[in-house]
């Protein structure tokens, strides 16, 4: 038996904000990350339509991207105090991720992040508090997923929590808030949509309700994604679509290995001065992977698929990989997205020599490659892997090398 949930309501379209008059309760805790939505005027608007809906609202701002576990247990004492029945969370992935963990922490004052880390393991919510998510970003869907991430700084670790409880109750996909996204911004998050509709596309627990999604996605971040990079807002709305598109997929069809890698060493690097940005870090791994999934013989004809509804040709299934790899790393250069960790910038900009050396990259590699083996998004990759192949493999996207094994 195989399970497909998404949020109840989805308003989406130009001017879907409005929807918050619709919503029925007493209290609303808005979460909101830096000034970017305040700045533009979407704070105002949120907290205006609520107060419409006739509740009183109190805002949690100031979320940093990457939220951190202690973050979480800030915002989840001030919704102890407010006691909200909506928790309202707009902006990018960081601050709905955030909310989604604080909420668990509101409903269960008790549980510790250890256990709300356990996969599928978190109790029944909505005893105090309905979930509305509003994303300005184009690519983690959280808005309509099971998931949420936060990272561990003390561990230099971002964990996945997964659990349909989490799952918001309405999601607002409104293109005007993707409208404010830097360039940057758009690059990264696309890429991140585009891997996870692939890696929907291909994961052991796709199924006739998410391979739709996730091709229809593929196609459509394939037609809009630089073009919205350029600056074409009608792209951009499009875009906003696909990457929710992507999220309804993988939300319920999982993820693999890109993921797990991308968790593992998006804080690890810290110290350094930087962090490898999610969606940077898919983009750059995500050719790799492909290479090394490719191997199994079932992924390798849905790549193929992939490659064929995209059009890029292909006389046998070997081909069409080679095409999609080549594609995707195009797309890495149209986007000014490095490929690999040994010309990623401390901006995320490629350069001849980015911010982890050599020395320290393989010092840790042995720690970086068991805990993205244990990472939740491993069980369901097409091909199974172990902690010396993952060590290979990061390799491979440190230095750029051709993955043989």
């Amino acid at each position: 038996m195989a399970r497909f949930t998404l949020p109840r309501d989805l308003y989406h379209g130009k001017g879907s904000l409005e929807a918050l008059k619709n919503l029925k309760g007493t209290r609303a805790m808005v979460c909101v990350g830096g000034g970017s939505m305040k700045r533009f005027g979407f704070l105002d608007r949120v907290t205006s339509y609520l107060k419409e809906a006739g509740m009183e609202v109190e805002v949690f701002e100031g979320i940093e991207p990457d939220p951190s576990v202690d973050t979480v247990m800030r915002g989840a004492e001030a919704m102890a105090k407010f006691k909200p029945d909506w928790i309202v969370a707009i902006g990018g992935g960081s601050p709905i991720d955030a909310a989604k963990a604080m909420w668990i922490k509101y409903e269960y004052p008790e549980i510790t992040f250890e256990e709300m880390c356990v996969v599928f393991g978190i109790p029944e919510l909505r005893k105090k508090a309905r979930f509305c998510a509003i994303p300005s970003t184009s690519g983690t869907a959280t808005e309509v997923t099971a998931f949420s991430v936060i990272t561990d700084y003390k561990k230099g670790i971002k964990y996945p929590l997964a659990d349909f409880e989490i799952t918001p109750d309405v999601a607002i996909v409104d293109p005007d808030l993707a409208e404010t996204m830097p360039k940057k911004l758009v690059a990264h998050t696309g890429m991140d949509a585009m891997t996870h509709a692939i890696e929907a596309y291909v994961s052991t627990a796709n199924t006739e309700f998410t391979d739709p999604l996730a091709i229809f996605a593929i196609k459509m971040i394939q037609n809009d994604l630089v073009g919205s990079y350029n600056g074409d807002m009608t792209k951009r709305a499009s875009m906003h679509n696909a990457q929710c598109l992507a999220g309804m997929a993988f939300s319920n069809a999982l993820l693999g290995i890109v993921h797990s890698m991308a968790h593992k060493t998006g804080a690890v690097f810290e110290d350094l001065g930087a962090h490898i940005i999610h969606g940077a870090a898919n983009a750059m791994y995500l050719p790799k992977v492909i290479a090394f999934n490719a191997k199994d013989e079932t992924a390798k004809k849905r790549y193929g698929v992939i490659a064929d509804y995209m059009g890029l040709g292909g006389a046998n299934d070997d081909e069409k990989v080679a095409n999609l790899i080549a594609y995707l790393r195009g797309m890495n250069d149209a986007l000014n997205i490095p490929q690999c960790i040994k010309n990623y910038g401390a901006d995320s900009y490629p350069c001849a020599q980015g911010f982890v050396p050599e020395d320290v990259f393989l010092a840790r590699l042995p720690e970086i490659a068991k805990n993205a083996v244990a990472d939740a998004c491993t069980g369901s990759n097409p091909r199974k892997i172990n902690v010396e192949e993952m060590e290979k493999l990061l390799k491979c996207c440190y230095y750029d090398t051709e993955v043989d094994f």
